[in-house]
């Protein structure tokens, strides 16, 4: 019983050699844990998929918020899909919007989408393979207004993956409007962080950091979100991005971001 609670099920995982599990949350009903490894990795309220957990999820929650209108519909492409929270965020948020899922490991999703159905109405095509592989295996007439890459961390980032070059083919896949955003898991002094700062200045427009304040220092290991733009960072969007927190938050773009640049 990972963490001290029941689980509910379990799965080997071919490609990594590790067990999946899904565990109830015991502090809130309808919602559950999936683990992988024994560490837990998603955490899922199928009773209120609008209500996201996990700190930075939240944070790439309100970014979303963002790329369009409240209750406007996007097509949204997920390159990791772990248990799927952001899918039913998007579905919860904006009804009607169409989304792609890729996952690398065939079982994962599988047990995911068995144990904890999806919101009715989702309208999400999943895609087992690679997450730079299967980008050409989606149509290429299909454009995205939010891409949202949760994969790597620290020195465990494949290489592939962490390119300029793999960030341009990735703007060839987005609207005109679209948004790039990236979960950057780092250890202290956010190597990993400042590599894709300058990475993704290679391909977009602008680049912007958000995360809890303290994360900025480098002191310690945790989450930064980098979201990119095809047009110029939207001021308006520092002031509410902050405000939305989770608190401390702290956003960084333009000039200030430079430090970051390595």
């Amino acid at each position: 019983m990972p963490g001290g609670r029941e689980v509910r099920a379990s799965r080997f995982l071919r490609t990594t050699g590790q067990h999946a599990s899904i565990e109830p949350d015991a502090f809130t009903a309808g919602s559950y844990v999936l683990s992988i490894g024994g560490a837990e990795q998603s955490h899922v309220n199928l009773l209120q998929p609008e209500e996201i957990f996990y700190e930075y999820l939240r944070r790439i929650g309100h970014l979303v918020d963002l790329a369009a209108p409240p209750g406007v519909p996007v097509s949204a492409l997920h390159l990791g899909a772990g248990a799927l929270t952001l899918a039913r965020y998007i579905q919860a948020t904006r009804p009607g919007s169409v989304q792609y899922a890729v996952e690398l490991e065939r079982e994962l999703l599988d047990f995911v989408l068995r144990e904890l159905p999806l919101p009715e109405g989702t309208d999400l095509q999943t895609i087992i393979g690679d997450a730079r592989e299967s980008l050409v295996r989606i149509d290429p007439e299909v454009r995205f207004d939010v891409v949202i890459l949760d994969i790597f961390s620290g020195p465990d980032a494949p290489a592939h993956l962490t390119t300029g070059a793999f960030y341009r083919e990735v703007r060839e896949r987005l609207n005109p409007a679209g948004l790039l955003i990236v979960n950057v898991g780092d250890e202290p002094g956010l190597t990993l962080v400042r590599s894709q700062v300058s990475a993704m200045r290679q391909a977009m427009a602008d680049v912007a950091a958000v995360a809890e304040t303290g994360m900025f220092e480098g002191r310690y290991p945790g989450n930064i979100i980098l979201a990119g733009t095809l047009t110029p960072w939207p001021p308006e969007w520092t002031t509410e991005l902050t405000a939305r927190g989770p608190h401390p938050a702290k956003v960084l773009a333009g000039v200030d971001l430079d430090p970051f640049a390595g």
